[in-house]
């Protein structure tokens, strides 16, 4: 499953979004997510990905954006835990 389809089944279960109808370009605020809702939202990601997010806001406008952020937290703490394993 594709990070896209794991965060539109967070965005249908807590925010009732139709699958149908998420896209990529979609704007968090055109779905009814706001700054407390993306806050929210990312801790709901934390659970859904077994990821740590740093508590530092970043500007996420897009589905695109959240995507990509969760891809490159994904990436960093993989390579940080491999690089814990080889030392």
């Amino acid at each position: 499953m594709s990070t896209f389809e794991r965060l539109g089944a967070i965005l249908a279960k807590d925010y009732r979004i139709e699958l149908e109808t998420l896209q990529l370009d979609a704007r968090l605020e055109s779905l009814g997510i706001d700054s407390l809702g993306a806050v929210e939202l990312l801790w709901s990601v934390e659970d859904a990905f077994g990821i740590k997010l740093p508590h530092e806001p970043v500007p996420l406008a897009t589905v695109r954006d959240v995507v990509a952020y969760i891809d490159a937290q994904v990436a960093a703490q993989a390579t940080a835990g491999s690089a814990q394993v080889l030392a």
